[in-house]
Order: C-alpha cells, then structure tokens, then sequence
C-alpha cells in the first residue's frame, strides 16, 4: 500500500506506549426476572481492544445452549451518558460471538470499563474493567468464563488462548535470497501473488492484475500477449470504482474459470472499507477488466481502517477440507460442501491486515456467501495466505510489521485450522515490506527444494520479486 510505512511506523508508536498491567474484573449480578436472567447470564464481555486499528471495540460471546435475542442490549463505558445500543433483530448462538465497533457512541480509554445491560438500560449483565490499553486485545481465557488478560485479537472469533507456544524456528530452506525481476519493472505497491504453472498472477494495489511470465529459469516479467504488457486495469461490476486490489487466487479451474481477487476499498472512495472478493474473467484482450461477480463481506466483519481491509486470499479445494476433517463454524458440524449447493468447489479464505484475523467463506453463485471459519493467525497483521497442496498446509505472512515472520497452519483434531510452525524470514532478506508470497508446485522440485517468491509493496532497490527456496 502507498502509504503502509507511515501506517505502520503509527502502529507501532502505540504499541511501544502501552504499558502492560493486569486489568480487574467485575461482573455484576442480575437483577431481571427469571426468564430475562436465565438467558442474560449466557452473554458474557469476551474481548475488549482498546487500540490499533480496531480500537473501542467489544466483543460478546454465548455460552449457555440457547440462542439470545440482543435486541436493544446496551453497552457502556463507565460514563452512563455513553451509551451503545444493539441493532433490532440480533441474536446470538450458543458458542456464537460479535463484536461491536462502540466508537461512534463512545471512545475506550486507558483507565476505562465496559458495561453490557439488558434493553431497560439499568439491568447489570457483565462488566469488565481495566488501567492500561490493551496489547493489543483483553480476552477471556477460556472463552466465557475465564480470567482476562493481554492476548492476540480475535474479534468475532475464539479468544487466543495459549496460541503463542509455537516458538520461531529458522526458514525451512535456502537462506539465500535473490532479486526475480528487473529493475523497476513493477514500481510499487505490489501485492498479492499466485502461481499457475508458467504464469504469475500478481495484485497491483493501485487497481491492477499483472500476468507474469519467465524471464530466464529464475525471473518474471509481464507477459506482451494479450494485451498484458502493462497490466490491466481493475473494475467493480458496471465498470465502476478501482478496487484496492491486495490478494489474487484461483479456484480448481484455472485462470480459465476466473481470476479472484480481494480488494479492502475502492481508491475512487479511499476512506470507506469495502472488504470484497472479485472475480474476473481473463480471456479477452481488453486493457480494462470489469468484474462478473463481487462478495462484499464488509457487513460480515468486524470494522477496521479502510487502509487495513483484506490482503490475502487463497482458495482450499472442498475434497482437502473434508479429508481433515474441517469443522464448519455455521453449523458446528463437519463441513458438508453438499449443504452450499452451486459454489467454487471450495471455501475461499482471507485474512486481514489490521487484526491478524483469517476468515473462511463458501462463495455461492449470485454473490451470497457464508462464513465458516474465523482463526486468529497470532500475527500483528495478515498480509498474504497460499495453500500449499502438497503440503495441506496454509501459509500465512506477515511483513516488515512482523519482521517477515510466516506462519503454517494446519487442520487439527478438533477440525480447526491452528498454527503448526512459526518461521523466521530467510537469513539473507532484509526486514522487507513483503506483501505477496507464492509457492511452487511440486512439479518444480529439484534436489529436494522448490522456489518460492515475494513481492515487496516498497520496490526496495528498485526490485518487486524476490526468490527463495523451501523444502518440498
């Protein structure tokens, strides 16, 4: 993004100004009819994020067995003139959680509380209490009933309970690390990243989709066929807005089926979230592509800047799911690919750079969509996902925010993806504004390692691609 060192240099000011303490707890006890109270003691103040990008946010969780009706439900900070009310007609699953952005009707302090009440405004159902800022979220560790502390943010999903005990291990290849275009080929804010063979695929955040092909054995240039030569430029449907176009993917059918793409606004509206994914139909040799299909997730998730919206997108085959036996988070059950009727054949995930969050959605025919996943990556920011098939494994990346850590998550016993290893950058790159990350297919191994190859948002030294090697 053009503007990602400033942001982050922001970011990171006010993390090192957040003093880490022990927050209090108060929860207080209901004084509503028993019908009221049976179902308010289920809804408890599960996470509360008082800074970064998501600040003045909080977070409820059910955990009783019964869906609650939030309607009118209010929610303060410790001045009972600040006052937040729920939306008519939300309603809570058991095991559910939501999270509100309060910042309209009031900001979190330092030294602040949150307070949730029933409709009447006066009856008490939880309230959390704390001295310092959050680093970067307070969670309840077990979710619903347990102790607060500093954790990662997960907001809309389960808290981060002991997710941090995969320690960093050093690059799982080749630490040498070299430039795979030509100087200034690409300029900046080059993004996302997915190889197709002999093709790249490269998200320009400037609202523009690049085909790559080789230049040599170990480099990419753009493609002078088709009218590539310069990129194409990016639209919504109707030919409308530029989209902010961060991540690129494609689905089981090739770039023939469509090329998809996550935007996190419309550049023509810079200051406006618009967290969509795009398809775009790649076959012709016109210089502007209008999208044939848009999923606005926005109202699906929770608020962040309009500078810290979607980054990453990779899409996961229903058949690699279904084999580890995946959880679907909308019904609790094994995810059933049958239940979705016409979709892409898989479930499309996206992760967000302002909270570190990856979100799984079935992308349906007509632009609906339902989200069955929320995992926290444990990350300060998600700048890129890849499946790597060969490896059933989902890569996520941070960059310079996160000193270029990267993260394998896997599907675990209990059919959730978790953290499976936590890898150090490559010993031979420099802390780089790494946005995009591909891996090579196992067609490409040789002597026991395969390529792999980032794209820095910066242009540092004039180049945008990078080679690595992992491990095959």
């Amino acid at each position: 993004m053009t503007d990602s060192r400033a942001r982050r240099w922001r970011r990171s000011l006010r993390v090192l100004l957040v003093a880490v303490a022990g927050p209090t707890l108060a929860v207080g006890a209901l004084t509503a009819s028993p019908a009221h109270a049976a179902a308010a003691d289920d809804i408890r103040i599960n996470e509360v994020v008082t800074t970064g990008s998501v600040n003045d946010s909080v977070e409820l969780y059910n955990k009783g067995t019964a869906s609650v009706n939030l309607s009118g439900w209010i929610i303060k900070d410790d001045d009972n003139s600040s006052k937040y009310a729920i939306a008519t007609g939300t309603t809570l699953a058991p095991g559910g959680f939501v999270a509100f952005d309060v910042h309209n009707a009031f900001g979190l302090g330092s030294d602040d509380e949150a307070r949730l009440y029933l409709a009447d405004g006066t009856t008490l159902v939880d309230s959390f209490s704390w001295s310092q800022h959050s680093a970067p979220s307070w969670s309840r560790c077990p979710d619903g009933t347990g102790a607060f502390g500093s954790a990662a943010l997960t907001l809309g999903a389960a808290n981060a309970c002991g997710s941090g005990g995969v320690s960093p291990t050093a690059w799982p290849g080749g630490g040498s690390v070299a430039t795979a275009d030509t100087k200034n080929a690409f300029g900046s804010d080059l993004s996302g990243l997915y190889q197709e063979g002999n093709v790249m695929w490269a998200a320009q955040n400037s609202g523009k989709l690049w085909r790559l092909v080789p230049n040599g054995s170990t480099a990419w240039k753009a493609d002078t066929t088709g009218g590539w030569s310069s990129g194409k430029s990016l639209r919504f449907p109707g030919g409308s807005g530029t989209p902010d176009d961060e991540g690129v993917t494609l689905t089981g059918s090739g770039s023939s089926g469509g090329v998809y793409v996550a935007s996190e606004r419309n550049a023509d509206s810079s200051g406006t979230s618009r967290l969509s994914v795009l398809k775009y139909d790649v076959s012709g040799t016109a210089g502007t592509l209008t999208a044939a299909t848009e999923w606005n997730l926005t109202p699906d998730l929770p608020s962040v800047g309009s500078n810290l919206g979607l980054e990453g997108i990779t899409w996961v085959p229903d058949a690699a799911l279904t084999a580890a036996g995946f959880k679907d988070a909308s019904t609790g059950a094994a995810y059933n690919p049958a239940g979705y009727g016409s979709h892409t054949g898989g479930v499309f995930f996206v992760g967000v750079e302002g909270t570190g969050m990856i979100y799984g959605y079935v992308l349906k025919d007509g632009g609906t969509f339902t989200r069955v996943a929320s995992v926290s990556s444990g990350m300060a920011g998600v700048m890129e996902l890849q499946w790597e098939p060969q490896a059933s494994r989902l890569w996520a990346v941070c960059d310079d925010t996160c000193d270029g850590q990267h993260r394998t998550l896997k599907i675990n016993a209990s059919g959730v993806f978790a953290t499976a290893a936590v890898y150090n950058r490559p010993s031979g790159m420099d802390n780089l504004n790494n946005e995009g990350f591909s891996v090579s297919g196992s067609d490409a191994c040789t002597g026991g390692s395969k390529p792999v190859y980032w794209s820095d948002d910066s242009n540092d030294s004039g180049h945008a691609l990078r080679r690595g090697t992992i491990t095959c």
